[in-house]
Order: structure tokens, then C-alpha cells, then sequence
């Protein structure tokens, strides 16, 4: 008999696992779930679109649907240019270079980035502050949890394709579900989008409920 599930694929957050969609719920009659983890790059320098490829590689079936969080989001992005989704869907990410803040692309223009110490990304408490500007004993519980991907060249090269991404603008089908209190993607220059009030960075996982019945209701 063939599957009448629709396949859906999630792809965490930087740094994160797969356990950041923990508390979204969808009904196992409808949906069959993949939680994709991310790869270590072939290199320093591989290009976003061979690792996309890569990834799109781990999707098995046809028309998925893919979701992703953050940078994530970004990825399922390109992702969605190898294969045929029935819908993309990103939450709490951007969906092209005109969306990242001035402060952002003020850190890529000038490199900013590199003046970080390679090892300094990898300290969680450290890792948690420069994200999220929080290290209360509550939130770097969550971080150890939740970003537990600490390779060196994956986090670098992930940085450094955040801030570089060239997408123009936004791909066709997409559902977007953002944060107004996202400290990392600033909703003010957010288009397009589905507000989550009060929703930060990680409200995937202390708005779970209301983001899943979104996804849902966006499926049906």
C-alpha cells in the first residue's frame, strides 16, 4: 500500500541538533518526520550549493516538505533548489540578504567575524552570550541541550555562509514564522512574514505549540 504520509524534513539550527524540534507535534496518521543532522563540510571552502546538494542527498522521498530554523532555514532554502517540495517552510531565518541587519552585514563587510578566536565558538557559555546575550543558569541549560555541535570547521564555515549568503530574493512557496523578539534576525526587517509575538531566536522550542499548529494548518 502506498504512503499517504506526507514526508516532512527538518533541518536544525547553527550548531544545533535535531532535538531543537522536540516539542513540535504533528499527527502521526498524516505526517512521517525526518530529523536531518548537519554535516561536517568537505572542506573549509566548500561552497553552500555543494553542501545543500549533499543534504538534499539524505531526502528520500518525493515532494517533501522541508523546515528549517535559522540557519537552517537558509539551508533548506537552497536545498529546495535540488528537489521538489511541496512547501518550504522557515522559522526564526531570513529569506535573503535584505532581510540580515545592518549589523550583521556591517560584521560581514569587515570581516568582524575573523577577529573571534577559533576556540572561542566552542565555549557554550561564550557561544550562548555572543548569540543570544543571555547566560542565565535557565538558558545555557538550553544551549548545552540543544547546541551540542561544536566542530570548529562546521561552526566557521557555517558563520561565514550566513553572512554570505547571496540569495536576492525570496524562492517561490515558501511559509516564513518569525520572532518579534528575534535578537538575531531582527523582525523590523522582516517581510513577508507570519509574527509570533514575543517569540525570540529559539521560540521553537517555548512557542512550539502555536508554531506547529501554523505548519499544520498551512499543510492542510
Amino acid at each position: 500500500m502506498e504512503n499517504s504520509k506526507t514526508p516532512v524534513y527538518f533541518v536544525p539550527g547553527l550548531a544545533a541538533s535535531p532535538e531543537i524540534f522536540e516539542f513540535l507535534h504533528f499527527p502521526e496518521n498524516k505526517f512521517e518526520l525526518h530529523f536531518l543532522e548537519w554535516l561536517i563540510p568537505l572542506t573549509a571552502h566548500e561552497s553552500l550549493e555543494s553542501y545543500a546538494k549533499r543534504m538534499s542527498d539524505l531526502v528520500l522521498e518525493e515532494n517533501p516538505v522541508l523546515i528549517g530554523v535559522s540557519f537552517g532555514g537558509i539551508m533548506v532554502q537552497e536545498m529546495s533548489k535540488y528537489l521538489q517540495p511541496k512547501k518550504t517552510i522557515i522559522i526564526s531565518s531570513v529569506k535573503s540578504r535584505d532581510e540580515l541587519s545592518k549589523a550583521l552585514k556591517f560584521i560581514q563587510k569587515f570581516k568582524i567575524y575573523k577577529l573571534f578566536p577559533s576556540k572561542a565558538i566552542e565555549n557554550i557559555e561564550l557561544f550562548s552570550f555572543l548569540a543570544f546575550g543571555n547566560t542565565s543558569k535557565n538558558r545555557l541549560k538550553l544551549y548545552k541541550k540543544y547546541f551540542s555541535v561544536r566542530d570548529r570547521k562546521y561552526l566557521k564555515w557555517s558563520i561565514y555562509n550566513v553572512l554570505h549568503w547571496k540569495q536576492n530574493k525570496p524562492i517561490e512557496n515558501i511559509l516564513h514564522i518569525h520572532g518579534t523578539a528575534d535578537a538575531i534576525f531582527s523582525f523590523k526587517y522582516i517581510n513577508g512574514c507570519i509574527p509570533i509575538e514575543k517569540g525570540t531566536h529559539i521560540m521553537i522550542i517555548n512557542k512550539a505549540k502555536t508554531i506547529s499548529k501554523i505548519i499544520i494548518d498551512s499543510l492542510k
